[in-house]
């Protein structure tokens, strides 16, 4: 049977919101509520890999799992990598890295891509939901997906390129979800490579993928999950969360 493990990377540095893992939602930290949604999808084991003692204490008391690393890393691929790396986990067929500040990621998606990689063994594979507001196009904190044909509930077709700002729309053009599932030698590849121009100066580091010609295959996410990078994301997203409650 196919095996996966999924990996969280979170720090307490992040640029724009320090501390962000930390924040509470209804008492419960950022991070142990990704946890608690990774652990509820119940499609493998769920670490996070983290360079804080505070978060790994965090994550502990909330009765998860998670790995010290070295803290010279300079994104969460490679963090991931060392954690996968320290586990020294046999027979994993796939690593999916999920964002440490999405709460509210759907387990439903996270369960699609799975099946998703499963079936097509595909070098990586990630989500793409449907954009509904064109304004987005020119948020640089909604980075865009444009995939080579239209995604389905079935199909899982090639990513072209990734774009943090789109003047215009164009076609099969998708709200991108920072959730990447890698087989083990593809993310090794990867780390090992050097980190490109284009990368570096976008912050994205899929383009790493893309321009050493890595494919990633996007699957449809039915829901848009609301990533927090500024303080102004997390109090819309804790009024939203704690209202359902």
């Amino acid at each position: 049977m196919s095996k996966t493990v999924i990996l969280i990377p979170s720090r307490l540095s992040a640029t724009r919101l320090p501390g962000k893992p930390l924040l509470k939602i209804n008492g419960v930290s950022l991070i142990a509520h990704v946890v608690n949604k990774a652990k509820e999808a119940n499609i493998g084991e769920v670490y996070v890999a983290t360079e804080d003692k505070e978060i790994l204490d965090d994550v502990h008391l909330n009765k998860g799992k998670a790995i010290l690393t070295s803290n010279k890393h300079k994104t969460g691929s490679d963090r991931i990598f060392e954690c996968f790396e320290k586990l020294d986990l046999k027979n994993i067929d796939y690593i999916i890295n999920l964002q440490g500040d999405e709460p509210n990621i759907d387990i439903n998606d996270l369960k699609h891509l799975n099946k998703l990689i499963h079936i097509n063994k595909p070098e990586i594979g990630t989500l793409g939901s449907e954009i509904k507001d064109k304004s987005s196009l020119n948020n640089e904190n909604i980075v865009k997906v444009i995939t080579e044909s239209k995604i389905t509930d079935v199909n899982f077709p090639l990513a072209k390129d990734f774009k943090r700002k789109l003047k215009n729309f164009e076609l099969n053009t998708y709200h991108h979800l920072g959730i990447y599932a890698y087989k083990p030698d593809v993310l090794k590849k990867i780390v090992k490579l050097k980190q490109t121009n284009s990368e570096i100066e976008n912050r994205l580091e899929q383009l790493r993928a893309i321009e050493n010609r890595i494919k990633i295959n996007v699957a449809l996410a039915k829901s848009c999950s609301i990533g927090i990078d500024t303080m102004e994301d997390y109090i819309a997203l804790k009024k939203i969360l704690e209202y359902k409650s």
